[in-house]
């Protein structure tokens, strides 16, 4: 065994990413010391720190923080919970990248499998096979094409075509299923009329109700609540990825007791397009 640790082999020992290692050592959480401008980390101190952490290093390391895909009704309920959880939405592939990196407790996912059916779980095993996390469904969201009331007749994703439709940015969740669906139908991204990518929901539906787009790829919830006109596709699974030990602390147990309460039965049957009726089911359990 070497008397001191590269930083690569501390991110391997702690299963984190380099770059957390890096922020570890320099707020003073992980001893090291420095020399010909790399960090080295003594072998018996770092071995001394785990010890006294007990399973509590990677705990430590993760802010209070929801990341990944926005969902109306998980941002309701994180506000109505009060469960003190700061929100990080980007996109279903920034938050399991950030969750990788310790960034959050938790991430919202709606990331297609290689199975037609099958939501989330391939993403989440690929980087968190062994890993202490757990992934539980969150519901089912109906998808499929908002519209601006003069677009014309739309039956289906093909009658898109020669229509401005505003996609997502690559990295969203609804983008990779747009472009599935689109293979279904025998077209791809290039029979479309793309305007500039939206960033959220929100900002597709407004891009459509505003006359910038005429169609787009969005949540029945999101195309009501913009009253735009509604063409259903298909359903996707919105699960939730939490880190296995901040599931059982008191803000991820104040969101769950909240989401057995009858106000949010009521809101998801509000909402237009949920089914909750999965609500809590584990579909993935690392090691």
């Amino acid at each position: 065994m070497p008397d001191y640790l590269t930083t690569k082999e501390v991110a391997e020992l702690l299963r984190i990413k380099e770059r957390k290692v890096y922020d570890l050592a320099s707020s003073g959480v992980l001893p090291c010391s420095k020399a010909i401008g790399k960090l080295l980390f003594p072998r018996d101190k770092i071995d001394a720190w785990i010890a006294r952490n007990a399973g509590a290093a990677m705990v430590s390391a993760r802010p209070n923080v929801f990341l990944g895909s926005h969902d109306p009704l998980l941002e309701w309920t994180l506000r109505e919970s009060r469960c003190a959880i700061a929100t990080l939405f980007d996109s279903s592939a920034d938050g399991l990248a950030r969750f990788e990196n310790a960034e959050g407790i938790a991430a919202g996912i709606h990331l297609p499998g290689m199975a037609e059916a099958e939501w989330n779980v391939d993403a989440v095993a690929t980087s968190f096979e062994n890993g202490p996390v757990v992934l539980v469904e969150w519901a089912w969201r109906s998808r499929g094409i908002a519209l601006r009331e003069n677009a014309g007749t739309v039956a289906s994703l093909a009658d898109l075509k020669g229509l401005r439709v505003v996609p997502r940015q690559e990295n969203a969740g609804a983008q990779r299923f747009l472009e599935r669906r689109l293979a279904h139908e025998g077209l791809s991204l290039d029979d479309l009329q793309l305007t500039a990518p939206a960033l959220s929901e929100s900002d597709l539906a407004q891009a459509v109700a505003s006359g910038a787009a005429d169609a787009g790829f969005a949540l029945q919830c999101v195309a009501a609540s913009h009253k735009l006109a509604f063409v259903p596709v298909a359903r996707e699974r919105f699960d939730i990825l939490v880190d296995r030990r901040a599931y059982f602390e008191p803000p991820f147990q104040a969101l769950l007791t909240f989401c057995r309460s009858q106000r949010f039965a009521d809101k998801a049957n509000e909402l237009q397009g949920y089914d909750i009726s999965g609500f809590g089911t584990v579909r993935f359990n690392g090691a």
